[in-house]
């Protein structure tokens, strides 16, 4: 399974990542929090963005999701941390 991953805000700066295509085993089911967990285990910093304390939010071809929602082949995830308004 091949998905696109954007970055956004403190994530993007933090991971010096803004974008990149990832290939998933095909055999697993594919969830947010499960994603969450995947990219953790990159090191610290992915640890502490994804895992920690942070809430970062999720959406799926444009759409917001929980950590819950299904990704299926070809979709587009973004991870951005909590917006607050002024």
């Amino acid at each position: 399974m091949n998905i696109k991953l954007f970055y956004f805000a403190r994530l993007k700066e933090t991971l010096k990542f803004s974008n990149e295509n990832l290939e998933l085993a095909d055999k697993e089911s594919w969830t947010i929090l499960k994603l969450k967990a995947f990219l953790a285990k990159r090191g610290d910093t992915w640890s502490q963005m994804l895992m920690g304390k942070l809430k970062v939010r999720a959406a799926i071809n444009h759409e917001l999701v929980d950590d819950n929602a299904p990704i299926a082949d070809g979709d587009e995830v973004a991870f951005f941390p909590p917006v607050t308004g002024g």
